[in-house]
């Protein structure tokens, strides 16, 4: 038998399964805008799948969602068969 595994939940805020498009633009050094899916969202940011493995963690980007639209920045990045989740603070 093997022993029960807890694992502990550290976020600080609760998060919402999100679905919809993403859209987001940065410069770097030129205009790029890169279009994603929705994961989920918390009040002060969002997850978001999308197929650029360019997007580098720490740059700000304008984003656009159903649920809303500011400036946000790359907290970190999951890249896995192709398939790129990253992770946003918004920032105003």
């Amino acid at each position: 038998m093997s022993p029960e595994i807890q694992i502990r939940e550290k976020r600080r805020e609760s998060r919402r399964v999100a679905q919809g498009v993403v859209q987001l633009r940065f410069f770097n050094p030129g205009p790029v805008r890169i279009k994603g899916r929705l994961i989920d969202i918390s009040s002060s940011g969002f997850r978001m799948a999308h197929t650029d493995p360019s997007l580098a963690t720490g740059i700000i980007v304008d984003f656009s969602h159903a649920s809303g639209s500011g400036r946000a920045r790359a907290m970190w990045n999951r890249i896995a068969d192709g398939r790129v989740e990253t992770g946003f603070l918004i920032v105003g």
